[in-house]
């Protein structure tokens, strides 16, 4: 935030490619916060969009001025990120994903925790992940349960100030002049190296319950599944760049999977590790059904019945592409890793 900004202006950047179904629910959501309508602008950077995203966008542009489109011809999220926030004008930052929504308190709320804690570089809301379909609505249960991601705080929103992460994160531009910008080789977990470097630096996070995110779930089990190989592929290059250990939530899925393929092939060799096979595959089912119960008090039996499906598919598709990312950066040292581009993935 700029030295004395009693109001400061807000930059939303939104990293876009093909969410013509999302966007202007996106944009309207901070063009109708609660906050001075001269102290916000949006900035879409369009990866290249092969449906009506550009159209949209350009309309609400001509609508009303606050909103920019802006062209990310790399096409992935880093790439937008980056486009944005150099194009940004505001002393606050936010970078949002074309399938989310903020509350009408957001940018106000976000303000106040900049200006009564100067230590905090990242500060966020709780994200709750929703859908209109049915299927998404089992994929954003599981994303939204213990078992599903761990006990992730910007999910859960079971905490109140100080935090390891938040997501959807209102970021002092300073913080970018001291740190850099995102890691455009990342096409997935560049948030997650972003906050690496603010943590390294000193910077701290805060959440706050008041403050509210919505964000639409993919609404197949496919695209979740692609999602989350993707998560894992890139995690590993994340974790070899920095040479750091990563967090056991992110880690577990890597070991979830490869137990897998230690037991199995060990059962071919020795009998009774099938034994140690069935225990480790009783002992997965009994904590998906636990989580049944978790979501059913929560939203419906309908939807819970269904979440260990979501939830496997989330555990064995990270676990997955983290063993295909070590193959890829660790044994081969990133030859034939497609380039980012390459991906054509938004937020």
């Amino acid at each position: 935030m700029t030295e004395g900004a009693a109001i400061p202006r807000f930059s939303i950047i939104i990293p876009a490619r093909n969410e013509a179904e999302y966007i202007e629910r996106c944009v309207r959501s901070c063009l109708e916060n609660e906050y001075p309508a001269d102290r916000i602008e949006v900035l879409v950077a369009d990866g290249m969009s092969t449906d009506p995203t550009r159209d949209i966008v350009s309309r609400l542009a001509s609508e009303d001025p606050r909103v920019r489109l802006i062209e990310n011809p790399r096409r992935v999220a880093p790439s937008g990120m980056n486009v944005g926030i150099r194009a940004a004008t505001g002393d606050v930052l936010v970078i949002l994903g074309g399938h989310a929504t903020v509350s009408k308190n957001f940018m106000a709320e976000m303000a106040r925790i900049l200006r009564e804690h100067p230590d905090v570089w990242r500060a966020g809301g709780v994200v709750e992940t929703v859908s209109y379909t049915y299927i998404g609505k089992v994929i954003a249960a599981a994303q939204s349960s213990p078992i599903g991601v761990g006990p992730t705080n910007w999910r859960l929103g079971i905490r109140e100030g100080y935090v390891a992460q938040v997501c959807f994160a209102a970021v002092p531009r300073f913080v970018f002049d001291k740190v850099g910008l995102y890691d455009e080789e990342l096409v997935r977990n560049q948030d997650d190296e972003f906050i690496y470097r603010v943590k390294a630096a000193g910077g701290k996070q805060y959440m706050t319950q008041s403050v509210r995110v919505k964000y639409f779930a993919r609404g197949t089990l496919r695209k979740l599944s692609q999602q989350y190989y993707q998560y894992g592929f890139w995690r590993i290059r994340t974790i070899q760049k920095h040479k750091r250990p990563a967090h056991l939530r992110q880690v577990l899925p890597i070991l979830f999977v490869l137990g897998w393929f230690v037991l199995i092939a060990g059962g071919f060799i020795w009998w009774p590790i099938w034994l140690a096979l069935a225990a480790y595959a009783a002992l997965y089912v009994a904590g998906l059904a636990v989580n049944v119960f978790w979501v059913a008090r929560r939203d419906d039996w309908a939807v819970a019945l269904l979440t260990p499906l979501a939830c496997a598919a989330m555990h064995f598709a990270y676990g997955l592409g983290a063993l295909r990312g070590f193959w890829s950066f660790v044994v081969l040292r990133g030859r034939f890793v497609p380039k980012p581009e390459a991906h054509g993935l938004s937020r």
